[in-house]
Order: structure tokens, then C-alpha cells, then sequence
């Protein structure tokens, strides 16, 4: 029961960018596309995977004083690793996501859980806490691109799914149409959790 509690905490409860708000230099920029968000959201959870599970492993080799550095060199190193991995197999989408792929490093959600859990707790907990947050993370930003593809350009992966004669809303692929569709959608779980509470 813990196990599940602790995998699902990521992708609901406790979701990175709905409920903490974090990681959304990303979320903003590379959801115009569902093709994009799944790009992201996989990158991200495959770091977020093997970065939980390496630290939690060497979490008592690490000094104190320089735990930082050595969780950013972790987190790195598989950054490095899947941005080679998209280079060679999927260069139109490594191109498409660009620098967000390298920024990977410096992303909150990461360094956060490898500081607030992977570093205090056993590799299995690590590894569904970061395979829960990761999937979070993909879920989210996927839900995101999803309104923003189909509003701003009438698409789902490149499949037209609304009319030609439908004419799009072009705000919805711009920045304000991210923070728009963000807002509305934290607002939209924060009511559904608030009568859930109320009910309980």
C-alpha cells in the first residue's frame, strides 16, 4: 500500500507542475505540441528514474558539505546520456525541444527530489517516487500541449482532428497561452480536490 501511495503521490497528490508548480520553464515552452510534451516528459522521467535510483545508492558516500554539486554531476550525466540517445534516433525532435533537453540539469523537480528524498530514502522508494514524478510531470505537460495543439492549430500529432474551416486560436500556441491554460487548469484541480475534501 505504501509502494502505490508512494508512485501515485507524484502523479496526482503531490503532481510537480499542478500542485508544487514546479518545473514550468519547460512546461511553458515546448507544450505547443503533444509530439513535444511526450518528447519532454520522457526525457524528463528517464532522468528523473535513474537520477533517484543512482543517488539513493551512494547516498552515504556523498559528504554533507558537497551534496549539491554531486547530485547536479549525477543528473547530468544522464541528461548527457539522453540527449545523445535523441540526437542519433530522433534528430527532428531533439531539434524541436533544443536547449529544454541540456536545461534538463537545472531542473527543480529533479534536483528537489534528489535533495528531498532519493538522498534520504532506499533505492526502491527512490525509484517509484522518481518513476511517479516523472510521470506526473508527463501527464501534466501532455494534458497541457494537448488543449493548446488542439485550439491553436486544430491538431493532435500533426492529425487534423477540427475542421479546415475552423479557424485557430493562435493565442493558444503563444506564451500567454500557456500560462492561460496552466491557470485554468491548476484552478480546475484545485475545485475538484476542494469538494473532495468537503465531502470526506
Amino acid at each position: 500500500m505504501k509502494a502505490i501511495q508512494e508512485f501515485t503521490k507524484g502523479i496526482i497528490k503531490e503532481n510537480p507542475v499542478f500542485v508544487m508548480a514546479l518545473g514550468l520553464c519547460p512546461t511553458l515552452a515546448v507544450s505547443t505540441s503533444v509530439q513535444n510534451a511526450i518528447g519532454m516528459g520522457a526525457a524528463a522521467t528517464f532522468v528523473l528514474l535513474c537520477s533517484n535510483i543512482f543517488i539513493s545508492l551512494i547516498k552515504n558516500l556523498i559528504p554533507s558539505k558537497v551534496r549539491i554539486p554531486c547530485f547536479i554531476l549525477v543528473i547530468a550525466s544522464f541528461v548527457t546520456i539522453i540527449d545523445m540517445v535523441m540526437e542519433a534516433y530522433v534528430p527532428p525532435l531533439h531539434k524541436s525541444l533544443g536547449i529544454f533537453i541540456p536545461l534538463i540539469v537545472v531542473n527543480c523537480i529533479i534536483l528537489g527530489r534528489a535533495e528531498a528524498f532519493a538522498s534520504k530514502n532506499g533505492v526502491f522508494k527512490s525509484m517509484l517516487d522518481g518513476l511517479g514524478m516523472g510521470l506526473g510531470f508527463m501527464l501534466a505537460i501532455m494534458v497541457i500541449a494537448l488543449i493548446r495543439e488542439i485550439l491553436g492549430v486544430g491538431t493532435i500529432l500533426n492529425i487534423r482532428i477540427l475542421p479546415a474551416s475552423y479557424k485557430p486560436m493562435i493565442a493558444a500556441i503563444l506564451p500567454p497561452g500557456a500560462f492561460i491554460t496552466i491557470g485554468l487548469l491548476m484552478g480546475l484541480l484545485s475545485i475538484l480536490q476542494n469538494k473532495k475534501k468537503s465531502k470526506a
